[in-house]
């Protein structure tokens, strides 16, 4: 991450919650259910040359992506939801860093 209080925000935007029991200035760990993120801060980050990516397993695919539209939430041009050849509904987003998140479900 390249600046904290934007991540923490983006990732509250998406009903991730801060974790661990302190408050460090250049590590940030958020969770939500049963995911948890760990954060550290690189300032010299370019997020061109980013390839950080997270695959999250998730339920209920298509609520999710749902709830995520509703609330105004950018989905990657390349990432709509959709049932991949290796049977998989998936859909990404990318966070303020360019970190790629892909949730997937078993199709």
């Amino acid at each position: 991450m390249r600046n904290k209080a934007v991540t923490k925000a983006y990732y509250e935007s998406l009903g991730f919650v801060a974790a661990g029991s302190g408050d460090y200035n250049d590590y940030l760990m958020v969770r939500k259910d049963q995911v948890e993120i760990h954060f550290f801060l690189f300032r010299e980050l370019d997020p061109k040359e980013n390839y950080g990516q997270v695959y999250i397993r998730v339920k209920d695919i298509e609520a999710l992506y749902a709830v995520l539209l509703a609330d105004g939430i950018k989905i990657h041009p390349n990432g709509p939801l959709q049932t991949k050849p290796w049977r998989q509904k998936e859909f990404s987003l990318l966070d303020p860093d360019n970190n790629l998140l892909t949730f997937g479900e078993a199709a």
